[in-house]
């Protein structure tokens, strides 16, 4: 293999691939500014639809308001078992110019949306973009640095994600409170779309070939059929039957039942006590920018200290924020418990994504990730119901505390099953 890769044109043949993150440094920071994109096209959402839903369609059970989300989930949880398949038999670069195009119409239902309903069918086109673009950056970044620096290159993806949905969270927040719930916010949405297309179709290069590298060396020195396995034999791995890919598939699950909850009830808490719309902008923005800006620290540190730490921690950290909204009463308590489930957030997610590229073969790395992400969305929609059905019954902080409890609970099955996974496939 050669000792270099060539920067300006996509490699021909296997011999011109090199794995690592220097040595392709300029494709993984244009795949980095493609997912700022991505989170951005969500955070259009995440100031304005919460209101939206009782302000001008006037849903007064949360269990209703919360459908959207419930929509958003099971579309993006289901696609993103789909991602990996298909990005497997046809490439990665496909798959993701294909959710830039799903994504196209979802700004305009938001818009001109006359009920309801409309709004719920944009979060299915838009859950189901969002699993084909999220995931596929993931497993693209996986694929261009190699075993070495996995939990870095899985920080810098989610901090940009995450950081794209915080920065419009609050700009939308702003345009929102100065212009009105519809058109503006949704526009700024519409230019992502456009711009984050335009990328993956004329600038983002092909990188299976680096996913193939990396499985002939991997095989040379461990043997099995690894990539003999089905995709029901890799379910059944990811899902149950491995402990730590187990571990981290219900702690991503949990991790994401918090944020449906943050998205779908946090508004409407804030705005029932009395906060205006930039302060609720303010708070919807913070949580994800201190979740996406930690990452950019804490998946470097669980290349250096192990995942299973930044896991255990991050969860606990995450049910002591829960707490800390149930029990709140203004913004300042909010703002730092916003601040602490961002921290307890950054700790987990881009180390439970590197778990899974610790663990799962190259040949089937894929797949294992969109299964992970099956089970992580899929808490969107959990959240969605146990919630709204919590808060319709009890009461939002009542909700929120019995989400705290969950959190909690999670991390100590964590600490309990999860085996130290760093660099150690299955086999």
């Amino acid at each position: 293999m050669n000792n270099h890769t060539p920067a300006t044109h996509k490699p021909a043949t296997r011999d011109a691939i090199t794995l690592g993150l220097r040595q392709n440094l300029a494709q993984f920071m244009l795949l980095v500014a493609v997912n700022a994109l991505v989170g951005g096209t969500l955070g259009q959402e995440r100031t304005v639809l919460p209101l939206l839903a009782g302000q001008v369609f006037h849903l007064d059970l949360y269990t209703s308001a919360l459908t959207y989300i419930l929509a958003f989930g099971v579309a993006k949880a289901a696609t993103n078992y789909f991602a990996g398949t298909l990005s497997d038999r046809y490439g990665r670069k496909p798959v993701l110019i294909t959710g830039w195009l799903i994504a196209l119409p979802v700004p305009l239902l938001l818009i001109f949306g006359p009920s309801w309903g409309w709004i719920v069918a944009a979060n299915v086109i838009l859950g189901i973009s969002q699993g084909l673009t999220w995931s596929t950056t993931v497993v693209m970044k996986m694929d261009l640095v190699g075993p070495s620096r996995r939990g870095l290159a899985m920080g810098l993806n989610e901090a940009a994600g995450y950081l794209g949905v915080a920065a419009t969270a609050l700009a939308t927040g702003y345009i929102a409170a100065t212009y009105g719930l519809r058109p503006g916010p949704f526009l700024l949405g519409a230019a992502y779309i456009a711009l984050g297309l335009g990328l993956s179709v004329f600038a983002v290069n092909e990188t299976r070939g680096h996913a193939r590298l990396e499985a002939a060396n991997h095989v040379s020195a461990h043997s099995g059929a690894h990539g003999e396995l089905s995709n029901r034999e890799i379910f059944t791995l990811t899902s149950f039957r491995d402990k730590s890919l187990s571990s981290v598939s219900q702690a991503g699950m949990v991790n994401n039942l918090n944020d449906g909850l943050a998205w779908g009830l946090f508004p409407v808490l804030f705005a029932a006590a009395g906060l205006n719309i930039e302060k609720i902008g303010i708070l919807a923005a913070v949580y994800p920018a201190v979740w996406g800006a930690g990452q950019l620290v804490t998946g470097a540190l669980s290349d250096r200290y192990g995942r299973k730490r930044l896991i255990v921690g991050g969860m606990l950290i995450q049910a002591v924020a829960l707490g800390m909204v149930a029990l709140g009463q203004d913004f300042g308590i909010w703002l730092a418990a916003a601040v602490l489930l961002g921290a307890g957030t950054a700790m987990v997610y881009p180390t439970l994504l590197a778990a899974i590229g610790d663990v799962a073969h190259p040949v089937w790395r894929a797949r294992s990730v969109g299964i992970y992400r099956l089970w992580r969305d899929g808490g969107f929609a959990v959240g969605a119901l146990l919630a709204g059905i919590l808060a319709d019954a009890y009461g939002i902080p009542t909700a929120v505390a019995v989400v705290a409890v969950l959190t909690g609970a999670s991390g100590i099955l964590v600490a309990i099953r999860m085996r130290g996974t760093d660099h150690h496939p299955v086999g």
